[in-house]
């Protein structure tokens, strides 16, 4: 009777968790940055912080939406534009994100702040980042604040969940 009091009085224990995020499903978002090459082609190449209006400028086209694409999609859609516009009629287009935005994690770790997302980031690898868990750390789950295109998502985060780009995570502290 106990153990199950003592759970349920654990921190966060009422959180749900939140949607699974696969990391190949990755969009581009504002703050990455990221470079566009066409094959063959170098004055068609840029590199771009994408900012807060999420669209960047690229040669002869002018203004391109990269916020909520993916890599793929973005290269298809520049290639596409170039195509229509009559400046190449067959590009290849090859874009990457070369900076991705952060994670940050704050609460019962050793050094908290901003650290930078790697492609399979799980939560455990993001606190390994902030220094480790504190001795006072809770250690089975974390609260997370997540941005998702409908708005921020509160919810739980287990260890070996991945995180995803703009996550803020919170370790809780132990209270035995």
């Amino acid at each position: 009777m106990t153990g199950a009091c003592l759970a349920g009085c654990a921190p966060g224990s009422d959180l749900t968790p939140v949607p699974r995020y696969d990391p190949a499903s990755y969009t581009i978002g504002v703050g990455d940055r990221i470079t566009v090459s066409t094959f063959g082609e170098n004055q068609f190449q840029t590199e771009a912080r994408v900012p807060v209006d999420g669209s960047i400028a690229f040669p002869l086209i002018g203004m391109v939406k990269t916020e909520g694409l993916t890599t793929r999609e973005l290269s298809q859609s520049i290639a596409a534009s170039l195509k229509d516009q009559h400046i190449l009629s067959n590009a290849r287009v090859t874009v990457q994100v070369i900076d991705y935005r952060p994670v940050s994690v704050i609460g019962e770790v050793e050094h908290g702040g901003q650290f930078a997302y790697q492609p399979g980031m799980t939560m455990l690898k993001a606190v390994a980042a902030a220094g480790g868990f504190s001795y006072r750390a809770f250690q089975d789950y974390a609260y997370v604040v997540r941005q998702e295109p409908g708005g921020a998502v509160v919810g739980r985060i287990e260890p070996q969940d991945y995180v995803k780009p703009d996550d803020v995570i919170k370790v809780y502290e132990r209270h035995f």
